[in-house]
């Protein structure tokens, strides 16, 4: 197994649970907007700048158009002043997370190589996010550039997913989790009910999707070298400590 597909599922755990926590519930009260997706939605697309909805809604990729061009109108705080709350978000759910993880240096150390060594055609959630000021502390920064890096897969991911002829639906309904199984996924990210019952071939599909992006990413992840085993290993127990597993 690539590093690339060995550490996929824990940095997309650990970049993306700073979105539910009681940091992000604070930042979105401060927002004036009631609920998740408005605040979010400026938060996480705030690095595009001041931009008509649309482009949030083609750099996003898997939400429902519309839910997701209300949910950007909804919120009226500057796009790089909300970017700038949501990044801060993201660092002190790390600091409260990570705090006496005697290897965060390292796991920050490694997650910004990777980082710094990515091309940006066709990531532009992941070109904006990477040019935001980094932390002083390093479990911060670790939350930072994990998030940074689900972004690069995120983007990657849009791109092999509709070269396999999938619609973003499709992708949300089949990458689900046990504990957010895809058509609950695919509910809070706006898209309507009936859903599709996924078939054998287009399971397959979202499969060779899966092996693209993992190809498109690995570029990146070749700058460690021999060092990639290590990431792996920091972010097994870098998850472990933050999520007590």
């Amino acid at each position: 197994m690539s590093v690339a597909a060995a550490v996929k599922d824990s940095i997309q755990r650990i970049g993306g649970a700073f979105m539910f926590s009681r940091e992000a519930r604070k930042y979105g009260e401060s927002t004036g907007v009631p609920g998740f997706i408005g605040p979010y939605a400026r938060g996480r697309g705030g690095v595009l700048g001041d931009v008509d909805a649309g482009v949030v809604v083609a750099a996003f990729g898997f939400l429902e158009p519309e839910t997701l061009r209300a949910a950007w109108d909804s919120v009226t705080v500057p796009s790089a002043e909300a970017a700038e709350a949501y990044l801060g978000v993201c660092q002190d759910f790390g600091r409260r997370k990570l705090a006496g993880f005697a290897e965060s240096e390292r796991l920050a150390e490694l997650l910004q190589a990777v980082a710094a060594a990515a091309e940006v055609p066709g990531v532009p959630l992941f070109a904006g996010w990477r040019v935001l000021p980094a932390a002083a502390d390093a479990p911060a920064r670790v939350l930072q550039y994990a998030h940074v890096l689900r972004e690069l897969r995120g983007g990657l991911h849009l791109m092999a997913v509709l070269a396999a002829g999938l619609t973003p639906l499709q992708a949300v309904l089949i990458s689900g989790s046990p504990l957010s199984p895809g058509p609950i996924q695919a509910r809070a990210f706006g898209w309507a009910e009936p859903f599709e019952e996924i078939t054998a071939a287009t399971r397959a599909r979202w499969e060779s999707a899966e092996a693209v992006t993992d190809a498109l990413i690995a570029p990146a992840f070749a700058v460690l070298g021999e060092d990639g085993a290590e990431l792996a290993g920091l972010l097994e127990r870098a998850e472990a400590q933050a999520f007590g597993r």
